[in-house]
């Protein structure tokens, strides 16, 4: 399997993931904690990178930043090698802290800086300790962990300087009080409905609508022989949503109508379909289907949970996502 692609521009934006070697903690306590941030914003300085978010786990971080200048691979090498040095010395280890290089996914700001930097803030309650904990109890969880930037997004006077804030809440009103109660209404809401961003993961390397990926595609894929680059074809194109419709029509006789009737299988697969290989958004898929945002959702967590259950309904799903992908 090739690698996942490094691509690099003038203001590029990243979803960057570091996981410690065999899953070891990367962390022991609160001074290793107070120490990363510290050298990250040095290197953020150093570097001139933006931070639009972060959040903290026992044994890997999550950061979401923008690289006005380019530098992703320079920032995160010499981000990196600082704090895996300050980690050894402090507790007398050496070799690898990390498991293999930085993970990064090359992001569509204008379509999801917004949703995968509630992505990232929700980590701390996607665990399987916290499962069954009730919502609230997760959301009041969400609201006093202290090594994240979503502090600030709910609460004004919990702002950290150093954090970019105006741009993620662009499409709730911008930095202001407004915006943050809008922000916490959709952390709330999907605590409930849950966030998939892994799905609409193209090439394990680009996050973005279909414009994005073509404008990529384009500029820095065409021609590439870096094999740290997969080819264009390993690319999965977004199909459009009349596409996918004609395929599910074809394959089961059943009309966008009859589906929206059906209230069942074929209405979740549909949604679903939609969602993956269309990357249609959610809003947009209830007003097709005649159902609420929150709605769209539920279905498609209950297909998902049919699946596991049931190989039939996994063996539809599976041929028709192949017809829509052919």
């Amino acid at each position: 399997m090739a690698r996942p692609l490094r691509i690099q521009y003038d203001g590029a934006v990243y979803h960057v993931t570091c996981r410690g070697n065999e899953r070891r903690e990367i962390f022991k306590d609160d001074s290793d904690r107070k120490r990363f941030l510290q050298t990250l914003l040095k290197s953020l300085a150093s570097y001139t990178v933006k931070l639009y978010g972060y959040v903290l786990m026992s044994n890997h971080f999550h950061l979401l930043l923008e690289t006005p200048t380019g530098n992703l691979g320079e920032f995160m090498r010499h981000f990196n090698i600082t704090y895996t040095g300050y980690y050894n010395r402090r507790h007398n280890r050496s070799g690898h802290l990390y498991q293999g290089r930085y993970k990064s996914i090359l992001v569509d700001k204008d379509t999801y800086l917004s949703v995968l930097s509630r992505y990232i803030h929700l980590n701390p309650v996607r665990i399987k300790s916290m499962e069954r904990m009730p919502d609230e109890e997760k959301l009041q969880y969400l609201l006093q962990y202290q090594w994240s930037s979503l502090p600030g997004f709910l609460n004004r006077r919990k702002k950290e300087w150093y954090i970019d804030y105006g741009m993620v809440l662009a499409e709730y009103g911008g930095d202001t009080d407004k915006a943050r109660r809008g922000y916490r209404k959709r952390i709330a809401a999907e605590l409930a409905e849950g966030i998939e961003i892994k799905e609409s993961i193209l090439g394990q390397s680009i996050l973005g609508g279909e414009a994005f990926v073509d404008w990529v595609t384009d500029k820095y894929l065409k021609g590439a022989k870096d094999r740290e680059r997969p080819s264009i074809k390993d690319l999965h194109r977004h199909r459009s949503k009349d596409d996918i419709l004609k395929v599910i029509t074809k394959e089961t006789g059943k009309s966008l109508d009859d589906i929206k009737r059906g209230k069942g299988m074929l209405r979740q697969i549909t949604m679903e379909l939609l969602y993956r290989i269309g990357a249609v958004k959610g809003a947009e898929i209830g007003r097709l289907m005649d159902v609420g945002y929150t709605s769209v959702s539920q279905e498609r967590r209950r297909l998902h949970e049919s699946m596991i259950r049931d190989k039939k309904i996994q063996s539809l799903m599976n041929r028709l996502e192949s017809k829509c992908n052919d």
